[in-house]
């Protein structure tokens, strides 16, 4: 028979658990702005945050880009969008157009 130890060794040390609730909630977060379309996750650079159009890029504009600011992509054969809007309101305030170039058919890379 095998003797049962006096403490039963923990799966989990508080130390682990912390990390663990610490990454789960990360997650959580960057999944809810990825759900909501927040901008400030969608590859926008940090440059072009500037909301409202006064030349430069304040700190609480970054901060709206994952709060209040929102952007729907869109494609239509070779040319892609993004619509920059207020999550309030719906309000736009911008739209980024660019043209992808993919390689033709018979061609390989």
């Amino acid at each position: 028979m095998n003797p049962k130890p006096a403490q039963a060794r923990k799966l989990f040390s508080t130390r682990r658990k912390a990390l663990l609730g610490l990454v789960l909630i990360a997650l959580a977060v960057v999944g809810w702005l990825q759900y909501i379309g927040a901008a400030g996750i969608s590859g926008i650079r940090t440059r072009d945050m500037d909301w409202n159009a006064d030349g430069t890029v304040s700190q609480q504009e970054i901060f709206e880009a994952f709060y209040a600011v929102a952007v729907k992509k869109t494609s239509e054969g070779q040319r892609e969008c993004s619509s920059y809007y207020w999550r309030k309101d719906q309000s736009s305030i911008r739209v980024e157009c660019r043209t992808v170039m993919a390689p033709a058919a018979g061609e390989e890379e």
